[in-house]
């Protein structure tokens, strides 16, 4: 039996104003096959925060990857990898998505769609790198990131999630509250 081929893909995002409400965020996804064809991916939104454009870079490349593929996820957010990696995704979950230190986990709607794309994939292994270090994959997602900033569009408003151990919406309802 061969191999499973190994995709790579590297991720950046990149935010001005973090933390801010002027924050403008971009991200990029470079997913190259292995054959060597590219697929190359940005957006960008504001307001926003430089960790939430590190996930939303490798969801969008995770999702443009076929699905059972085998991923080498190069990343410069030591976040996005160890969350991946060391198990604090695992644990947020089972935590009822609080921290160690019992805070709501941020960017919570991008995890929970983090752990379907992981589940779609036969291995997803984070790769960190050093930001802004030479590593010329990684500096040309930044350069990308930097520019879907730039363009950033208004984010869409997040849908509202039910706080850990609340009861399920009654049946027959969808649980949107229109």
């Amino acid at each position: 039996m061969s191999p499973t081929p190994t995709y790579t893909l590297v991720t950046d995002g990149a935010c001005s104003g973090n933390g801010t409400d002027a924050a403008r965020g971009g991200w990029a996804a470079i997913l190259t096959a292995p054959d060597g064809a590219e697929t190359v991916l940005s957006g960008g939104e504001f307001p926003t925060t430089n960790n939430r454009m590190e996930l939303m870079a490798a969801l969008e490349g995770l999702r443009a990857a076929p699905e059972g593929a085998e991923i080498d996820l190069v990343t410069d957010s030591s976040y996005l990898a160890n969350a991946i990696s060391k198990g604090w995704l695992e644990g947020w979950q089972r935590k009822g998505w609080r921290t160690s230190g019992k805070q709501p986990v941020a960017n919570r709607d991008l995890w929970e769609r983090m752990i379907r794309e992981l589940a779609r994939h036969r291995r997803v292994r984070p790769v960190l790198v050093r930001g802004h270090a030479g590593h010329a994959a990684n500096e040309r997602a930044d350069r990308l990131a930097q520019e879907a900033a730039r363009d950033a569009q208004p984010r869409p408003p997040a849908p509202d999630l039910p706080e850990p151990g609340a009861p399920p919406p009654a049946e027959g309802q969808l649980g949107l509250d229109l």
